[in-house]
């Protein structure tokens, strides 16, 4: 960029802070072309767009304006801001690494089918208490609330949850044992 263009860069943005719209917009679009070359050459790799560093850069030039000195060049201040919004969006990425879910789609595992059967399910509940297996059955296979479950049988939403966590863990050991 030439003297001339900081010149005319730094006419435009005086002529915006005083009001004149059209120079305003002709600023941002000058200005929006210059980061996005710059944003464009600073990521190498994937992960950061180029284009959101040039909307935030837009967005923090449009909000800071006012501290822009009028007797300073102006291409060094957008290029310090545009710096920091990079940084910032490098720093928002982390160290985290974009692939292309179909570049690895072939190496995951095709997820395996695990049914229960409602023998299944009966032999688990018949090795409850009665009344445990009243709640299990409410909760857990009807789908009723604590509260519904707890309304149906004229108990505590506690008792209900108690009953609950005793039955499912009472299940569990039952299963666990059969696994060993």
């Amino acid at each position: 960029m030439s003297g001339k263009d900081e010149a005319e860069l730094s006419r435009l943005l005086r002529s915006a802070i005083a009001g004149d719209e059209r120079a305003y917009a002709d600023f941002l679009h000058r200005i929006a072309a210059l980061v996005r070359g710059f944003a464009r050459r600073k990521i190498v790799q994937g992960g950061v767009d180029p284009e959101d560093v040039v909307q935030e850069t837009l967005l923090a030039i449009h909000v800071k304006r006012h501290t822009w000195r009028r007797d300073a060049p102006v291409l060094p201040w957008v290029y310090a801001i545009a710096r920091f919004k990079l940084i910032d969006a490098f720093r928002r990425r982390g160290r985290r690494i974009e692939v292309e879910i179909d570049e690895i789609a072939e190496t995951f595992a095709e997820p395996e089918s695990e049914t229960v059967s409602e023998r299944d399910v009966n032999r688990a509940l018949d090795s409850l208490s009665p009344a445990q297996r009243s709640v299990v059955s409410a909760v857990s296979v009807e789908g009723r609330s604590i509260g519904e479950t707890a309304a149906k049988f004229g108990i505590s939403e506690t008792a209900v949850r108690v009953s609950l966590h005793r039955g499912l863990a009472a299940i569990a050991k039952r299963f666990r044992a059969g696994r060993e």
